[in-house]
């Protein structure tokens, strides 16, 4: 079975293991650097001392006189305050005249093959095995007064005595690697443990999933979001917030721009005195678009690491709104239907309980005469129900109010335009008649009628309405269709007309307003088929 490590656990033992490996090449490097250090240090102090001790002229003497007994109590004297192994005393015969650690050895050959350049008076260091072993030595040739070599001195360090010198310098290596090792597996650990906390305890796979889902998330929010850091830069921007603020650059080169040089906020939104708290829905502008936006804090164990600035155009919600005052609109249409329909239905009981039959079947005719002529004419001229569920309402709210909505006899709608839906056609109609009313209630009374036009037979969908109203002021003709602008005295108005020009617009369409004599508005709309 597989066992699974988490990544801090994975990271503790990467981190020891290369620790370990690094270390081990350090203190094997630092032990030859060390050993041959050693040896270069003997070899010269062996040196040294073999030419101080060929230079001592009585030695010179005595070496040219065989004086054995001489030779042995001058380098008694020496012999005591040397570190050396050993000092070997001989003669141009490589015989041996003394030898401070073996005296037996008198009078018998030195031993090692080194002496040939020795005796012809260079001084030389090499490794050999002599007669007691192993060493690293220095030979100098004691020369007389005619400078020939007359003897020659030999002083050496064994190789065991080297060896536990590199032992002591291996013990001191290993302990400190030892203690690096420990510091460093105490600081891996803690290393590890740290990152795992400020990771939230995941695996590098969960915070790369979490990173692309964050992504995938903010792209696809409608509305804009920004995210900065305690400095304001900008950490990340989506696509609606790029797209609402019409910024081009691409989000890479936004990251870590100061959010002031990107938006200008009227009033402030940025500003130190507002970052210290959360806010919610604030009405402001960015660059060019009015705005709601939110801005809320980024906390971490009671740290500031930012802000999240969330926001929509206010334009949208002004129009969601306009959408559903039609919605209520058609409710109300239904309900002024429904009302009349009471109204008739409890007449005719009426007369029916008073058995006037024949009075109940005038009432009957007379009501349904009407009802049905502009029943049969509307689902006749038009293929959409939707359509004349919505124009049947305006016809009975138009009643109720006093005004009549006359249909021309060349309507008819055979087929919505493809780049229309249903839903924007009804919108279109709905607020142009409800217009059409109010401008023609404005007027004294009696009301004169108001008048619609829908035809499709040609390459493109005509809608016209006709009112005898009060008509548009001068004042606001130019900006008729601006959002917010509006002739009604008062109400949550100037969305209507705004809604139709952008469902027109989207639609490739056109619109004209002119003067109807003697006094009223025609707007004129023109749709494309394709």
């Amino acid at each position: 079975m597989r066992i699974k490590l988490s990544f801090h656990i994975k990271l503790f033992l990467c981190l020891v293991a290369f620790s370990c490996v690094l270390l081990t090449l350090i203190g094997v490097y630092t032990y030859y650097q060390l050993d041959a250090q050693l040896h270069r240090d003997l070899g010269a102090r062996a040196q040294v001392q073999a030419r101080e001790i060929a230079l001592i002229p009585s030695l010179v003497t005595a070496v040219e006189n065989n004086d054995t007994q001489y030779i042995a109590t001058l380098m008694k004297k020496i012999r005591a305050s040397s570190d050396a192994s050993y000092i070997v005393i001989g003669d141009s015969h490589t015989m041996h005249l003394y030898h401070s650690e073996h005296p037996e050895q008198l009078g018998k050959p030195m031993v090692g093959g080194d002496n040939k350049e020795v005796l012809q008076g260079k001084s030389i260091i090499s490794i050999r095995k002599g007669g007691i072993g192993i060493s690293l030595r220095s030979k100098a040739p004691i020369v007389d007064g005619n400078n020939q070599v007359v003897g020659i001195v030999s002083v050496g360090y064994l190789k065991s005595h080297i060896d536990s010198l590199n032992a002591r310098t291996l013990t001191q290596i290993v302990a400190s690697v030892v203690l690096l090792l420990m510091a460093l597996f105490v600081f891996s650990w803690l290393l590890s443990k740290n990152l795992k906390r400020q990771m939230f305890s995941l695996e590098p796979k969960e915070i790369a999933l979490l990173v692309r889902q964050q992504k995938a998330l903010l792209e696809a929010i409608y509305e804009g979001v920004i995210a900065i850091d305690p400095q304001l830069r900008i950490i990340t921007i989506n696509h609606a917030a790029r797209e609402l603020l019409d910024l081009r650059q691409p989000a890479n080169n936004l990251m870590g721009q100061h959010i002031g040089e990107i938006i200008q906020s009227q009033p402030d939104f940025f500003a130190t005195a507002q970052l210290g708290h959360d806010t919610h829905d604030e009405v402001c502008r960015f660059n060019h678009v009015r705005v709601i936006a939110s801005r809320v804090r980024i906390m971490q164990e009671d740290e500031l690491q930012g802000w999240v600035i969330s926001f929509r155009d206010k334009n949208d919600i002004n129009t969601l709104s306009s959408q559903l005052s039609q919605v209520k609109r058609y409710a109300d249409n239904l309900r002024i239907m429904r009302h009349e329909q009471l109204n008739w239905t409890a007449t005719l009981a009426g007369l029916l309980h008073m058995q006037r039959y024949d009075e109940a079947i005038r009432y009957v005719e007379a009501q349904s005469e009407g009802a049905q002529e502009i029943l049969d004419f509307i689902s006749q001229r038009f293929s959409s129900a939707a359509l004349c569920g919505l124009l049947l309402g305006k016809y009975s709210s138009a009643r109720e109010k006093g005004i009549e909505l006359r249909f021309d006899p060349a309507c008819q709608l055979r087929q919505i335009p493809a780049v229309l839906n249903e839903t924007e056609l009804m919108s279109i109609i709905g607020n142009l008649l409800d217009n059409a009313f109010d401008a023609t209630l404005r007027c004294a009374a009696p009301h004169e009628a108001v008048e619609l036009y829908i035809n499709d037979s040609s390459n493109e969908l005509v809608i016209e309405v006709a009112d005898r109203g009060t008509g548009i002021a001068p004042q606001v003709r130019d900006t008729l269709f601006e959002q917010g602008v509006t002739t009604k005295d008062k109400g949550d108005h100037g969305i209507g007309l705004h809604l139709v020009a952008s469902h027109v617009a989207q639609a490739h369409g056109s619109i004209e307003v002119s003067d109807n004599d003697p006094h009223g508005a025609i707007f004129s709309l023109f749709i494309p088929k394709a």
